[in-house]
């Protein structure tokens, strides 16, 4: 079951980054015992849901708000990995896998959530098997994205890289919040030029000129953490050909 209401503007439903949906994928039976299993908990922002190498002791689901996924590389660079909006399961990989956790996820706005002890949700997941399926599946798109994310830093430089890393943004900012009259679309998750940066494998330097790039083309609008897609298709077809 899917109660989201679908992208508009013929963006197509949201993939790479982030956007799995868990919550929404859950019928009303499996979301009531989930939510009997666990304590809601607000997360102001810069706030962290869970720390890379912890012990794994809990799985929340973002009910609302935005958390960027980050990871500290051995000489200390923090790196952007993935954003996680309302609907969302995190901190979750480490508890199914009884490991330490591999990332940090921070609030990057006020996050209300629904904190689940391990053991309570290992339980919900064996009395409910359906669940596990969509946790796989979770997964296995979790990592797809991953894949392309490198392909595209590889294959992609400047403006074109931060154009797709931008209309993916958009499509998954469109799935939770409707796109404006005009059809412009804000980007949800509040992130700064250097987190795009880390994002995209990039230094904040460059991504300010590909925005500078991308503002002379009449394909974004920016303000501080705040970026407006103008157009989704043409920002699309950018990063496809810039010189299309």
């Amino acid at each position: 079951m899917n109660t989201r209401t679908p992208p508009r503007g013929g963006l197509a439903a949201p993939s790479a980054p982030g956007g799995d949906g868990f919550w929404t994928e859950l019928d009303p039976a499996q979301r009531v015992a989930l939510e009997a299993a666990a304590r809601p908990r607000n997360y102001a922002p810069r706030a962290p849901l869970c720390y890379q190498g912890e012990d794994s002791d809990h799985i929340i689901v973002i009910r609302s708000g935005w958390a960027k996924v980050t990871s500290t590389t051995p000489d200390g660079h923090e790196v952007v990995l993935a954003v996680r909006g309302p609907g969302d399961l995190v901190c979750e990989s480490a508890v199914l896998g009884s490991r330490h956790r591999s990332a940090t996820v921070t609030a990057l706005t006020p996050v209300r959530g629904l904190v689940v002890p391990a053991g309570r949700f290992t339980a919900f997941l064996d009395a409910h098997p359906a669940v596990w399926r969509l946790v796989s599946g979770m997964f296995v798109r979790r990592l797809d994205d991953a894949g392309r994310r490198v392909q595209a830093n590889v294959s992609a430089q400047g403006a074109r890289r931060l154009a797709m890393l931008l209309a993916h943004l958009a499509e998954l900012s469109a799935a939770y919040a409707p796109p404006a009259a005009d059809g412009s679309v804000d980007i949800g998750p509040p992130l700064s030029q250097e987190e795009l940066g880390s994002w995209m494998d990039a230094s904040r330097e460059t991504v300010a000129r590909a925005l500078a790039v991308l503002r002379r083309a009449g394909l974004v609008r920016t303000g501080r953490r705040r970026i407006t897609v103008v157009a989704p298709g043409a920002l699309r077809a950018f990063a496809r050909d810039p010189a299309a």
